[in-house]
């Protein structure tokens, strides 16, 4: 099989849902057995008869970022060009002077930015202080440099497609499936434990401490948090020794299965981000999924994330470096289950009708066909 259109990626894994259960899945069902996803983890090719695409793997996952942006970049260039798709679609920033390579060597590319890149600097702990404004206004001109080169741009949030000339980006943003995280017949009164969920990276700035400590904080001392994501170390060591660690349930990585069964049996959402330059401006899909699956929110108080969760009605806003706010927001929802499935109904409402991924697709299928015609 020979594709015409690659998404490839060193950094996601192939279960991504931007990547491979949203935009590879999507494609492959308008150019069947057209559409391959490569990627690096050592796990071997895949074949998926009936989703009409392949999953190629270019060899184990490098040790280390330096070795991955190198080593494990250069062998993945290879193997894009050699497969010579007439469509070369990446999603890692750190590709983006071998995305300029297979541009030279006459494969069209596409530019998927996850990220608000120059503003997510601001917060990258491997970066000094010192350097991160420089680093960032070189991340500018290298993403403005590798638009011209591109015949596509696709940002994943408006404020991302910012940073780009007018006109010269497609907004694909990541919404959720409509039908993948509802449960029929869950919700705040349909016998929940008092449970919250999180689901996502977990780090500081993500609010993890914050979140941990308001469970102390609560009247409710049943409350529990179910925590399902990737963790570093440092970071589990650090709430192992918090007192409400003993009122978390940490279940690790989730897949899409379990992250529906897991929301199906709480209360609420949380999306605590701190106050970070890309987190200001960012538009986190889990705030979507929690509306999909039924939940109310408790979101940090950002004017974008207060634009969409006051818009809907669907969740209350607080200061996320605030664990007693964060708490009483918490109490307030087990306080009031009426009120709160309320929420929720009117969230999942703003999904089917605005935020959902079957709608927003259409941009990503149009802009494939204009460039594939």
């Amino acid at each position: 099989m020979k594709p015409r259109i690659i998404h490839f990626t060193t950094v996601h894994p192939r279960t991504d849902t931007r990547i491979r259960i949203k935009e590879v899945a999507t494609l492959a069902r308008v150019w069947p057995d057209e559409v391959a996803l490569f990627v690096q983890d050592g796990q071997g090719d895949e074949v998926l008869t009936e989703a009409n695409f392949f999953i190629h793997d270019t060899g184990p996952a490098q040790s280390g970022r330096l070795r991955r942006m190198t080593l494990g970049a250069w062998r993945m260039f290879r193997a894009v060009r050699k497969a010579r798709p007439k469509i070369a679609h990446f999603h890692d920033p750190e590709l983006i002077p071998w995305a300029m390579l297979l541009r030279l060597s006459g494969i069209q590319i596409i530019y998927d930015v996850h990220e608000d890149v120059p503003a997510a600097i601001q917060s990258k702990s491997y970066i000094k202080p010192a350097l991160r404004n420089a680093v960032a206004r070189l991340m500018t001109v290298i993403e403005a440099l590798v638009a011209k080169l591109s015949v596509a741009v696709i940002p994943a949030t408006p404020s991302i497609g910012q940073n780009f000339p007018p006109g010269e980006s497609t907004l694909v943003q990541n919404f959720p499936l409509l039908s993948e995280l509802l449960v029929e017949d869950a919700g705040p009164n349909a016998g929940v434990e008092p449970n919250f969920a999180y689901v996502g990276g977990l780090s500081y700035i993500r609010g993890a401490v914050e979140m941990v400590e308001a469970l102390t904080l609560m009247p409710n001392a049943s409350a529990k948090l179910q925590m399902a994501g990737g963790m570093p170390f440092d970071l589990e060591t650090k709430l192992i020794e918090m007192p409400g660690w003993s009122q978390v349930r940490f279940h690790g990585w989730a897949g899409r299965p379990e992250v529906a069964n897991l929301l199906a049996g709480c209360r609420a959402g949380l999306v605590l981000f701190h106050p970070e330059p890309n987190h200001i401006r960012a538009q986190p899909n889990k705030i979507f999924e929690y509306m999909a699956a039924g939940l109310p929110v408790i979101v940090s108080d950002f004017p974008l994330w207060r634009e969409i969760v006051e818009g809907a009605d669907c969740g209350l806003m607080v200061d996320p470096l605030d664990p007693q706010a964060i708490a009483d927001a918490m109490q307030w929802i087990l306080d009031h289950p009426a009120d709160a499935e309320q929420m929720g109904r009117r969230g999942r409402k703003a999904v089917e009708q605005q935020y959902n991924w079957e709608a927003e697709s259409e941009n990503l299928v149009t802009l494939y066909k204009t460039l594939l015609s």
